[in-house]
């Protein structure tokens, strides 16, 4: 009796330890006086409630978002976006038309539609327009230098938000660091995401306030 009266004080205590092993809605049943105790029975994984990441977007997030098109049928909204590739996309966005007259200037458009799989930071208009207008004009005439500022803004793979956070090598060969979490980020500490996760069919979007410049 005083090895049974153990066995069940040390099954309390297990059940205590690990609702998952013991039942958390009822107590077990007693085993009859004198019965042998059961054999255990063979321990399973507990069941576990389907992981959530904590502050991560789901969707396009971002106060930028505001000023794309809601109708599916405007080349510019999410929806129509989602059906064609990053420059295509880019040329309906009604933020990004300066970006778009670059893209094209340095005969990159073929070259981002065609790449598989990548992640593109998207200045806006009025990024391009914190740039004086000479030295803004100096860039879109010499086609090398506006290439290599354009390939900075291009990362291979496509980063998810919960990806987004750290460094990351670019097209270009230099490095771009992001730092926050959830819908609010900011590039290399100075440009922030206005417009995030945006999906045309070959990339991930973000689009943001401040033109990003390599290092060399």
């Amino acid at each position: 009796m005083r090895a049974l009266k153990f066995a069940v004080v040390t099954a309390a205590s297990v059940c205590a330890i690990s609702l998952s092993a013991c039942g958390a809605t009822a107590a077990p049943v007693p085993a009859p006086a004198g019965a042998a105790a059961p054999a255990a029975a063979p321990s399973a994984a507990p069941a576990l409630a389907p992981s959530m990441a904590p502050g991560t977007a789901t969707g396009e997030f971002g106060a930028g978002c505001a000023a794309v098109p809601t109708d599916p049928s405007n080349p510019g909204s999410f929806a129509a976006m989602a059906q064609v590739p990053v420059a295509t996309a880019a040329s309906g966005n009604p933020l990004l038309s300066t970006l778009v007259a670059a893209v094209k200037q340095a005969n990159l458009v073929d070259s981002l539609n065609t790449a598989q799989d990548i992640t593109v930071f998207a200045p806006t208009n009025d990024a391009f327009g914190k740039i004086p207008k000479a030295d803004l004009d100096k860039v879109l005439a010499d086609q090398a230098t506006l290439t290599k500022i354009l390939t900075y803004h291009v990362v291979p793979g496509r980063l998810t938000p919960a990806q987004l956070a750290g460094t990351h090598k670019t097209l270009e060969g230099g490095e771009v660091t992001v730092a926050g979490s959830g819908t609010d980020f900011t590039v290399n500490g100075n440009s922030a995401v206005v417009c995030g996760n945006v999906q045309p069919s070959n990339a991930t979007v973000y689009i943001i306030d401040t033109v990003l410049m390599p290092t060399s």
